[in-house]
């Protein structure tokens, strides 16, 4: 029997609260972003996670653990191969991924790859290597409208990335270009988990902006997840963020795109206005993409007190017949070496209006409780081959 009417899943990119036991294999050793965010900034003022149990979870140097708090809470370990944004919601809705998509962060894209992609455009690559798309328009912006170059270029993540102005280089020729990259990085050995168009507009320093119409080209999932099983069963599955890219439209009813994070929770909170039944999975992706890969915990702190201000107003919303989980998808700690991902463990957050109780609930090794759990809670069978054990009947 159906326990909520609605479900909102939300996802506080890269918030990890701790390093999982093989970190050190991924290059990540004592790593743990939630807290070491709080041990670097003077303010954290997080009073609506604090009362849901964060501070419970992992010290923090401006909050104390509550005596009774609002959620149920543990920590979430990942039980696939890697640290990356896709392989981290795969799992949740019930995919391990045993083999880690491709990363070029140190080195850039082979030459093979390069010229391939050269030939099949018609078009020079200049930049090729790990590079914040701002100040790689900086760098090389003015010479691609000069000459009809192409920027590409990657990040930590497994992506590539290719930068086009929207007047000289055009929409539909950047998008033809994304199209041959995608095809071109479905090999094995060049495999990225996706191919990002990144149209921009200005004619010089100082002036270059990205645009909204970026397009993501990912790889679908290798097998159907929790998201496919709701919507085969006819209940709402709503993407907020990054979501619908992730898995490539794969289960997906309806899709919001968000331009930041706090526009995703004021999505969030639009939706929650609404009637709908099923489930809101929503991606807040500006605490990875904006603080984690630029090692600014006090930005990523100012960022999580956004959020939490969004949170309370989200919470006063929902109803005896709804449940919110919040979770994280790997860590990437602002105080850490290098730029990439950190392997962490992530929070498991889980509330509603109608709970009796709160409390610790055993530490879990998959993300995929997530989807399991959604999926008992509307009487659907998860699809085969997936992994994850539903807390649906902990959370009373």
């Amino acid at each position: 029997m159906q326990k909520y009417k609605r479900v909102f899943v939300v996802v506080m990119d890269s918030l990890g609260v701790g390093a999982m036991e093989d970190s050190p294999k991924f290059g990540d050793v004592g790593v743990n972003t939630l807290e070491h965010i709080s041990e670097a900034v003077e303010s954290l003022e997080i009073p609506n996670l604090t009362r849901m149990g964060l501070a419970n979870l992992c010290p923090l140097r401006q909050a104390q653990p509550v005596e009774k708090p609002l959620a149920y809470y543990t920590k979430l370990k990942e039980r696939s191969n890697g640290k990356d944004t896709m392989t981290g919601h795969w799992e949740m809705m019930g995919l391990e991924v045993t083999k880690p998509f491709q990363t070029f962060t140190d080195t850039g894209f082979p030459p093979e790859l390069i010229r391939e992609l050269e030939e099949r455009t018609g078009r020079t690559v200049i930049g090729n290597k790990s590079a914040s798309g701002t100040e790689i328009l900086e760098e090389l912006a003015e010479e691609e409208i000069a000459t009809g170059h192409m920027i590409v270029y990657t990040s930590a993540d497994s992506v590539l990335q290719i930068c086009g102005n929207e007047e000289t280089f055009g929409l539909d020729e950047l998008y033809r270009c994304c199209e041959i990259a995608r095809d071109i990085t479905m090999k094995d050995e060049w495999k990225v988990g996706r191919v990002i168009a990144r149209p921009y507009v200005g004619k010089k320093r100082g002036e270059f902006q990205r645009t909204s119409n970026r397009h993501d080209y990912a790889l679908k999932p290798y097998g159907r997840t929790a998201l496919d099983a709701l919507k085969d069963a006819g209940l709402d599955v709503i993407s907020i963020g990054k979501i619908k890219d992730i898995f490539d439209g794969e289960g997906i009813t309806k899709a919001l795109k968000s331009k930041s994070s706090v526009h995703g929770m004021e999505q969030t909170i639009e939706t929650a206005r609404e009637d709908f039944h099923g489930l809101c999975f929503v991606n807040l992706v500006d605490f990875d993409a904006l603080w984690g890969h630029r090692r600014d915990p006090q930005g990523y702190a100012q960022e999580i007190e956004k959020f939490d201000r969004n949170l309370g107003v989200l919470l006063d919303l929902l109803k005896d017949d709804d449940l919110l989980i919040l979770t994280a998808d790997h860590g990437n700690d602002p105080t850490y070496t290098g730029t990439d991902h950190t392997r962490e463990k992530v929070p498991f957050l889980a509330y509603s209006p109608s709970m009796q109780g709160s409390g610790e609930l055993e530490e879990a090794d998959t993300f995929a409780v997530v989807g399991a759990t959604v999926a008992e809670n509307f009487g659907v069978q998860m699809p085969e081959n997936t992994i994850g054990e539903s807390l649906l009947e902990m959370l009373q």
